[in-house]
């Protein structure tokens, strides 16, 4: 496949509301629409690809979106536009896809591309070509790093990471990442190895902080995570989900291997926002919260940033989706409960801290946020995504 079908296949493949709220799948094609093409505007991909603050990668599947990501984070059309190490992650264990994403942070700096344990996905094959990886030293030159039982790739130098479990692979991976970094990380994320809705939020700040996730189940911590958490030396351990997903007996055991806090919400939404918004140290009351070195969260509570929606029975696209928390705006992944409307706890966080105002200096003044919606329509609708546009919009204050 050319890389310009590609791409009009990752970035182009959209749903358009019609008359009467209903929806029509349209592909853009690759030449430019003609000023005579009845609904030309629609069929290049608004308002379905992209919004005035917002943009849409529109795959049918978590693959697909994984590939266009890649795509969208390193161009790789000339120099200094390609990634030097791409990871392959499997689409049968989304626990090792989402601690895969921890790749994506320095010095490693790998976008995410996913594939079963048979072939590689045309998607995955395309792109990884396109991406044309340079080559890591951090990592012993290679160019791709396989992750558990995805197929092997000719033409590229590899790395491998295995596990005999999800649980074995996640600190197999952290393993991986520390000594690419030369030293373990202070902070860990336990999210449930269960419940993949709430572990979702972690794949994004693994990306951008380099803070590796491990997995719990819901009667305890296994023997790997143990092992890790050992292997860490006491650190701070942020356990990600309410205590109806990890219970508080599992978090009593998790303090045995270093100082443990809890951040969650009540369902996966309401988890997210709770992520997106959770600094330790607490943000000092009265003052503006955000992220400062030495900090664990993103502390995002006011405006001018990047965010990302993703659906919550689409695990495996919080890890496609990762490589966006670490570039470009920048951002957490907020989860939708439904793709087909905006849940109340992400509409109140974007009212009570994402909308931007401008002042009598005008709107070239003000900060301004970007919104990335993953999945095709039938994912996440065009309404969420249109009410998303609305939200992120800078408005003047009164």
């Amino acid at each position: 496949m050319r890389r310009l079908t590609l791409l009009s296949l990752v970035g182009a493949a959209a749903a358009l509301a019609g008359c009467g709220g209903s929806t029509q799948l349209v592909t853009v094609p690759e030449q430019g629409i003609a000023s005579s093409t009845p609904n030309a505007g629609q069929k290049i991909g608004f308002p379905a690809l992209a919004t005035k603050n917002t943009t849409r990668v529109s795959g049918g599947d978590p693959t697909v979106d994984a590939a266009g990501i890649a795509l969208a984070v390193y161009p790789s059309n000339g120099a200094g536009t390609h990634p030097q190490v791409v990871t392959i992650a499997p689409e049968d264990d989304w626990q090792a896809a989402i601690a895969s994403a921890v790749l994506m942070s320095p010095p490693v700096k790998a976008p995410v591309l996913l594939s079963g344990a048979g072939s590689l996905p045309s998607a995955t094959s395309d792109a990884l070509h396109s991406l044309a990886p340079t080559g890591s030293g951090v990592v012993g030159g290679a160019e791709v790093i396989r992750v558990g039982h995805v197929p092997k790739v000719t033409g590229f130098r590899t790395a491998a990471i295995s596990g005999g479990d999800p649980y074995a692979l996640a600190a197999a991976i952290d393993r991986f990442n520390s000594a690419a970094a030369g030293k373990s990380s202070s902070d860990v994320v336990i999210a449930s190895g269960e419940d993949p809705a709430f572990a979702m939020p972690a794949a994004g700040w693994a990306a951008e902080s380099g803070d590796p996730v491990l997995f719990v189940t819901s009667s305890g911590v296994p023997a790997p995570t143990r092992d890790a958490l050992l292997a860490h030396q006491h650190p701070h351990i942020y356990v990600l989900g309410p205590p109806g997903v990890i219970h508080g007996s599992v978090v009593k055991a998790l303090g045995k291997y270093g100082v443990v806090k809890r951040v969650g919400g009540a369902d996966p939404a309401a988890n997210s926002v709770a992520f997106a918004s959770f600094r330790d140290p607490p943000c000092k009351f009265g003052q503006p919260c955000a992220h400062v070195p030495g900090s664990f969260g993103w502390a995002l509570r006011s405006p001018g940033h990047g965010y990302t929606l993703v659906n919550a029975s689409r695990p495996l696209d919080a890890a496609a989706s990762a490589p966006l928390s670490a570039s470009g705006s920048f951002g957490p992944q907020l989860i939708l409960d439904s793709g087909d409307s905006m849940a109340k706890p992400i509409l109140n966080y974007f009212l009570n801290f994402a909308t931007p105002g401008f002042t009598q200096e005008g709107p070239t003044a003000a900060v301004y946020n970007h919104g990335w919606v993953i999945g095709d329509p039938g994912a996440i609708s065009v309404s969420v995504q249109a009410e998303m546009d609305t939200l992120l919009e800078a408005v003047p204050q009164k």
